[in-house]
């Protein structure tokens, strides 16, 4: 899924790093992701899409999941590029 030299690729079947551990944290109000250094508060967008990405589902699977679970079209865009910046910060493997 790449589109230049420039671009990250998402894996065909993305996953949460081993360095990384998504929860809900209820001081935060919000999904959180911990790793060794720290915790990334995620908004609710990002939290959705982490939660699909298990290493079973596809990209395109996920975005069909989201679209059905929020009766709306057209994320596959803003997914992909979720997805390349999660990537790119060693999120998902």
């Amino acid at each position: 899924m790449t589109s230049g030299a420039t671009m990250t690729t998402i894996p065909d079947k993305p996953f949460l790093s081993r360095l990384f551990r998504m929860q809900w944290e209820e001081t935060q109000g919000a999904y959180v992701l911990l790793y060794p250094e720290g915790m990334v508060k995620l908004n609710q967008s990002a939290a959705e899409i982490l939660k699909r990405c298990d290493g079973q589902r596809s990209v395109p699977a996920i975005v069909d999941e989201l679209e059905q679970a929020f009766k709306a079209s057209g994320l596959g865009a803003d997914v992909d590029e979720f997805l390349r910046s999660a990537c790119a910060r060693g999120w998902l493997a």
